[in-house]
């Protein structure tokens, strides 16, 4: 029930649905019950023996059926039509009535009906905000170690489900309810002894229904979480189909998705049997009771027992045979609250997966980049291994600093803690001498342009993704900033230039484009500070001497902070620091270090070695 609460919770405010939901359900329910007490006399009239027998059985009809006493009004208008204008004349009365009736009902039961769609959508839109939202602000780690694919699953499918374990609440607590006790107030009214005969075999067709959903419920859980493994595993497919195909992989990723995907569809085919199974259960055990009342109540009216005449009992299993719609609405209900709230567990767990990165309360925003970073005694660590410790390290404005060193000692978690990509476990980190866990992330991130290995680029065109977060850039901007990344040349040369659409991750450029494309990006974004994390290291060696020039054209005038593959483009950085195993061991010039003849100059001899 907690996370069922916490679903409704995302209906606010309800109550601008729920009333007027009520409201019109009330009225539909009312009207449409109306139909069936028309019933007896429609009957009545059309075959009674002469017009006093239709006046009489009219009457009578009233007396018994005193339905909100609106029969006896009813009653009096029989009595005029069938008295100036006769049989025919009150036949036309009844089935005007029925006609408007039925109109008004179902005029309502639209209203209603629109209300749930506004909140079912409005739920919609406020859980997918919450999930999408969410996921945006959680920390690098995160998707480390999660599927994106289970993350796609979750916002896409789950929240689809989620939706109707809210709008199945009104009718639930209201609607079906309101119709049975309208139809049981209508069958006492016509016969106490008959309507308390008929319910004594209505538990026994909710309990076969409730049996079927209650195994439906565990089915959607691991239908879920096989669609999801899916989604991951296509996700995945499509990111690596260079290397699935340059390895003759495809038979397996092929197999891997088809037993998922059977695996799935058992589990849907095993839930459409049941789904498809409750109708004609639910319809076969209504025939089945209405035959065992069409049997007793005939009896009783055959052997003179009943207060019943013929119009009246056909009315009341007409009534009667409405009564299971409402209870087999009730238990589909349950059927998609329940699937709802096993899907909002999931969906839930991206809710409250807590960003290791938030802004302080008084967080405040900073004015600019005058000085220096200066990180004091840092150590980080995932889970139990430690990738950085005790670490300080000054980096001047309008200095270049590199990062080298073996692989895994810690450079780019070194410097994903600069943007707060994520946080220390201890020490601090400061800009200008204020810590930036008390500025905003928003202000500290404006003041950083990132260029990494991995060129991120969208399904968009190369305007747009130069211009990516400056909606207000204006095209002259943007051609200065790819003249800056020598990306301006080839821009021109593409089909439609700078409106040309890139593909997928940007798939129709070259990796040496791609990257320039991203330069050209964080140029016109122009920021103080330069995070540069081998930008240049998937490059082959002509992509590579213009990328390299561009990133030389992007670090004039700015703090530069790189990570660098090849050691030959970092030479005449202002400084070098060297990490091995999360812990600074060199530290200087290109000139001193070699001097040093420490882990710096071994690692040059190294690739000067695999070069030649």
């Amino acid at each position: 029930m907690k996370t069922y609460f916490r679903l409704l919770s995302f209906a606010k405010p309800i109550e601008k649905f729920a009333i007027p939901y009520i409201i019109y359900t009330l009225l539909y329910v009312v009207l449409s019950s109306l139909v069936f007490a028309l019933l007896t006399p429609l009957l009545n009239t059309l075959f009674s023996a002469d017009e006093c027998n239709t006046v009489a059985a009219t009457a009578k009809a009233a007396k018994n059926t005193g339905f909100f006493n609106l029969s006896a009004m009813y009653n009096h208008y029989m009595q005029y039509f069938i008295t100036n204008h006769g049989a025919v004349g009150a036949l036309k009365f009844v089935c005007g009535t029925i006609i408007i009736t039925i109109f008004l009902g179902n005029l309502f039961r639209y209203l209603s009906a629109r209300v749930m769609e506004n909140l079912r959508l409005h739920t919609l839109l406020n859980l997918r905000r919450a999930v999408f939202n969410n996921v945006m602000d959680l920390h690098m780690g995160y998707f480390n170690n999660e599927r994106k694919g289970d993350i796609i699953s979750k916002i896409a499918s789950d929240v689809q489900v989620v939706q109707y374990s809210v709008t199945g609440t009104l009718q639930v607590i209201f609607k079906e309810p309101l119709q049975i006790i309208v139809f049981l107030i209508m069958l006492f009214s016509y016969s106490v002894e008959l309507t308390l005969f008929s319910l004594l075999v209505v538990p026994v067709s909710g309990f076969i229904i409730s049996r079927i959903v209650k195994r439906l419920k565990h089915q959607a859980v691991e239908a879920q979480q096989s669609y999801g493994r899916m989604i991951s595993y296509l996700d995945e497919s499509l990111q690596g189909i260079k290397i699935i195909k340059a390895f003759n992989a495809s038979w397996f990723i092929k197999e891997r998705f088809d037993d998922e995907n059977k695996k799935y569809s058992k589990i849907m085919r095993s839930m459409s049997r049941k789904q498809q199974s409750a109708s004609p259960v639910s319809e076969t055990l209504g025939v089945t009771m209405i035959a065992f009342i069409v049997l007793y109540g005939g009896t009783l009216i055959l052997e003179h027992r009943s207060t019943l005449d013929g119009g009246q009992f056909i009315s009341y299993i007409a009534i009667f045979s409405q009564l299971m719609r409402p209870i087999k609405s009730i238990t589909d209900s349950f059927s998609n609250i329940h699937a709802g709230i096993a899907a909002g567990g999931r969906v839930l767990e991206l809710i409250d997966e807590k960003p290791l990165v938030v802004d302080a309360p008084n967080a405040v925003a900073l004015p600019g980049f005058e000085e220096h970073i200066a990180f004091k005694d840092v150590s980080f660590a995932y889970g139990d291994k430690t990738v950085l410790s005790g670490i300080n390290l000054n980096i001047p404005k309008g200095k270049t600093v590199a990062l080298v060193g073996p692989s895994g000692g810690g450079k780019s978690t070194l410097m994903d803690l600069i943007p707060r990509f994520m946080d220390p476990q201890s020490g601090s980190i400061a800009v200008d001498g204020i810590n930036i866990k008390e500025a905003s992330t928003t202000s500290l991130r404006a003041l950083m342009g990132i260029v990494n290995q991995e060129s991120i680029l969208f399904n968009d065109t190369i305007f747009n993704n130069i211009a990516f977060g400056k909606p207000d850039a204006r095209p002259e901007q943007v051609e200065e900033a790819a003249r800056i990344a020598n990306a301006h040349n080839f821009i021109t040369e593409t089909e439609n230039g700078y409106q040309t659409n890139i593909g997928d991750r940007g798939s129709k450029l070259s990796g040496g484009q791609r990257q320039r494309i991203c330069i050209a990006r964080a140029v016109l974004n122009n920021p103080p500070i330069m995070l540069l994390d081998e930008a240049t290291s998937a490059l082959d060696t002509e992509s590579e001497k213009l990328v390299q020039d561009a990133l030389n054209n992007l670090m004039k005038n700015r703090t530069s902070l790189i990570i660098a593959h090849r050691l030959s483009t970092i030479q005449n950085a202002d400084e070098i620091v060297v990490l091995e195993n999360g812990k600074i061991i060199e530290q200087g010039n290109h000139q001193q270090l070699m001097a040093h003849n420490g882990v710096y100059r071994k690692l040059i001899d190294m690739q000067t070695f695999a070069e030649d």
